[in-house]
């Protein structure tokens, strides 16, 4: 590489970095708690268990819960409804004050066996809230999320242009050699360079699927519009079929189930919400393994009717868009992956700390290149 390939190289990855690690510190510590989301409801109690009662114990009708559900917030909505991953037995249902998006939401959880109330915890706030908002959107909405997107982008440009600096130091370098014998500044260079190799994959994998989901609000938008649009076609000019009007909610969950054998549900999502139409509700099913249990499938079933009109194939950018996110947690191998995940997350927070002290602690950028050994036209060697 000739030393202006070296000095282009430099400046790219010294600008790309500065501009993004503040907030890319910003990301890794916000996202390390988040890694043991499930974890830490247990501790805080926002995670619900239900009481033990005999293996095969039926479940009262969706009717019911909804009920239920809806008469602890009358002046509220349904949004969505769900079955806790871990257990079954225990569903949660999110109420907004209207169908649309908002961050104002309560959440009752309650026994599909009993419909009794397990709880009402708030997820609006506490702590993982905070953390959550931070690293979602800088509790800014869509502009945050953008924002946090282009960042991450600039963390994939940083870490190809590191790549590409630390190239010259492997011709006289043993790999990952740190030089104790030199100053502390080229010391920490070297711990920054062998733990940016050691994140590089990691890194790269999270910053790529965390700039993917700062798309999902848009990425969900046009999918409405360039799917929903054709199957609604028939419902064009109709209202929002009201609440009283709708058919039995049980019969349309065994119309969804019915409609995909071999699945399971993963949320619902009612009439005039964000990932549904004015006149379904629609079912995310999703299959059994590691991977298909990452993909819902959605199945639209008219909420006059019960009856199933579609089931659209997710597009493919859904369909990346759905298999990042939990790669983005490490939320697809169980505790020792999220380990794995935190163990990383911490290397690489020391990598885009170290890079900080080496632009703050700064001198000339030639006398830099030189104690690492890398020769700049127009100086000694």
């Amino acid at each position: 590489m000739t030393q202006q390939a070296i000095r282009t190289w430099s400046w790219v990855h010294k600008w790309s970095s500065l501009v993004c690690t503040v907030f890319m510190l910003l990301l890794c510590l916000t996202g390390l708690p988040l890694i043991f989301t499930h974890e830490i409801g247990h501790l805080l109690g926002t995670e619900m268990e239900a009481p033990a009662m005999p293996k095969g114990t039926p479940h009262v009708s969706q009717d019911r819960l909804n009920e239920v559900a809806r008469s602890k917030h009358p002046d509220r909505v349904v949004q969505f409804s769900f079955p806790d991953e871990d257990d079954p037995n225990v569903w949660y249902f999110t109420m907004t004050p209207t169908p649309a998006p908002t961050d104002d939401f309560r959440s009752v959880v309650l026994d599909a066996r009993t419909a009794d109330v397990l709880g009402q915890p708030r997820f609006d706030e506490g702590f993982m809230w905070v953390m959550f908002k931070l690293h979602v959107d800088l509790f800014a909405g869509l502009p945050g999320m953008l924002f946090l997107g282009f960042m991450a982008l600039l963390l994939l440009v940083a870490i190809v242009s590191g790549v590409v600096l630390y190239a010259p130091f492997m011709r006289k370098l043993a790999f990952g050699e740190v030089r104790r014998d030199k100053s502390p500044r080229i010391r920490w260079l070297d711990l920054h360079n062998l733990l940016g190799i050691v994140t590089l994959t990691w890194a790269f994998v999270v910053g790529a699927t965390g700039m993917i989901n700062t798309w999902a609000d848009l990425l969900i938008k046009y999918w409405q519009h360039d799917q929903l649009t054709a199957l609604l076609a028939p419902y064009q000019g109709q209202p929002t079929v009201p609440v009283a009007e709708r058919a039995s909610l049980q019969k349309a969950y065994e119309a969804a189930l019915a409609h995909a054998p071999g699945t399971k549900l993963s949320f619902v999502a009612y009439p005039g919400t964000a990932f549904s139409s004015p006149h379904h509700w629609t079912y995310f099913l999703k299959g059994e393994t590691p991977l298909t249990s990452r993909l819902p499938r959605p199945v639209l079933v008219d909420a006059r009717t019960a009856q199933v009109t579609a089931a659209p194939e997710l597009p493919w950018y859904l369909t990346v868009l759905l298999v990042s996110q939990p790669l983005h947690f490490g939320d697809y191998a169980g505790m020792p992956m999220k380990i794995l995940w935190a163990i990383l997350d911490i290397a690489t927070i020391f990598v885009l700390g170290s890079g900080l002290y080496l632009w703050f602690k700064r001198r000339q950028p030639r006398t830099l290149l030189q104690e690492a050994g890398v020769v700049v036209p127009g100086t000694a060697p």
